[in-house]
């Protein structure tokens, strides 16, 4: 039987070895959501096996990121966990009245759980551009 908690600061050391692991850069603490609701983690039997965030707007548009997976977690179920993190996300968002969630995603199995999920596919071929405002130390 899964299980949804919220994230909490001591999960971030574990969530970068998972980024490294696939190959994502890891996004840095402060660049994650504070609000303690915006976080959520599935396990089963003690076992956290995956993650993801919510970012809210100030419009009725709220943005689903970060989704990572434990990659020592081999069960034939890794799949339903991760559908119910996106469902759980997703409820979380409906709940606060928002109209539309977005997301970004490259991995096709990924895009084939939010798609199972009841999401749909808008653009592709698109590039994601980011600038890092911050001042270097």
């Amino acid at each position: 039987m899964f299980k949804v908690r919220l994230l909490n600061d001591s999960d971030y050391d574990q969530l970068i070895g998972w980024w490294k692991f696939w190959r994502f850069g890891a996004p840095p603490k402060e660049c994650l959501p504070e609000d303690g609701k915006c976080g959520l983690m599935i396990t089963k039997d003690g076992i956290d096996i995956c993650a993801g965030f919510i970012y809210f707007t100030n419009s009725k548009i709220a943005w689903i990121e970060f989704i990572v997976s434990n990659p020592e977690y081999k069960a034939k179920d890794r799949q339903n966990a991760i559908e119910i993190l996106i469902t759980e996300l997703s409820n979380i968002i409906r709940n606060r009245n928002c109209h539309i969630v977005f997301t970004s995603l490259k991995n096709e199995n990924l895009i084939n759980r939010f798609e199972s999920c009841g999401f749909t596919k808008g653009s592709s071929g698109t590039t994601e551009m980011i600038l890092n405002v911050k001042a270097p130390d």
